[in-house]
């Protein structure tokens, strides 16, 4: 099967070009042996290095990355279309629906939704009916276990304040914070169920953030960026000496004088 060069390609273009990557005949080895287990890691990096071009603000980039994560759309669509299942077109048609079905207040006779959250409230409400979620169970199993363990405790706690069963008020989760802090001060003691207890405690520091308005994952980032750039401050400070030569306190010396400069450049 052969394909035509042209100046410029389209969604279709790509779909076209995918099926001839997997055709049993003139297509690629690789392409054509792929599932969807053997590039699921694909997807999911392909779609963290488009978040990060967003972080930079690198529009090229961005465009590039998310050329990327169309090419895994492609990918899977191709494979169920091999199996009758479905087609890239079949995608493109329910999400289509779904957004409309979805926004009333634009599509339908709906009046407008006067603020960002009813808008919201209304997706949430739509998106509950069109997927049948009456229950708390309906609600916290669909949250997929395979988010991120930060962003999925972020995710259950939203969903089961609906029902009472998060806190709201920052003050009430600081102190959830402390009790499963001093858990973990016992298990440390008896050396017994330590680690059941530092999940209790990251899980509570999640419901801290969101009581507080900040997304866990974003933050948890951030503190990673500091750590990160503190120690590379502190390898430039050391000079001639490494890291791993130094004493506890020098370390610690060089540690504050990082933090102290980080702290100064922001005033």
């Amino acid at each position: 099967m052969g394909f035509t060069p042209k100046e410029r390609y389209d969604a279709q273009d790509l779909v076209r070009i995918v099926a001839q990557l997997r055709a049993p005949q003139g297509g690629c080895p690789w392409d054509r042996e792929q599932t969807h287990t053997s590039i699921r890691m694909n997807f999911i990096e392909e779609t963290y290095e488009a978040v990060d071009a967003i972080d930079q603000n690198d529009a090229h980039l961005l465009c590039e990355e998310l050329g990327d994560v169309m090419l895994q759309v492609a990918l899977h669509s191709q494979m169920e279309a091999e199996k009758g299942t479905f087609t890239f077109d079949d995608v493109c048609d329910g999400i289509c629906k779904k957004l409309i079905y979805r926004h009333p207040h634009v599509f339908g006779e709906e009046s407008a939704a006067a603020t960002t959250g009813q808008a919201l409230a209304n997706w949430e409400a739509l998106k509950n009916a069109e997927k049948g979620r009456a229950t708390a169970k309906d609600r916290l199993e669909s949250v997929p276990r395979s988010f991120p363990a930060l962003m999925r405790a972020a995710k259950l706690q939203k969903r089961a304040g609906a029902y009472g069963f998060a806190y709201q008020e920052p003050e009430d989760a600081l102190n959830d914070v402390k009790d499963e802090l001093a858990e973990l001060e016992q298990a440390m003691q008896g050396r017994e169920n330590a680690a059941e207890e530092v999940g209790d405690l990251l899980f509570a520091v999640a419901g801290l953030a969101r009581a507080l308005g900040v997304d866990p994952e974003q933050v948890l980032t951030g503190a990673s960026d500091r750590y990160q750039s503190r120690i590379i401050r502190c390898e430039e400070l050391a000079g001639s000496e490494t890291l791993a030569g130094l004493n506890d306190e020098e370390r610690r010396a060089l540690w504050r004088q990082a933090k102290n400069e980080e702290q100064s450049s922001k005033v």
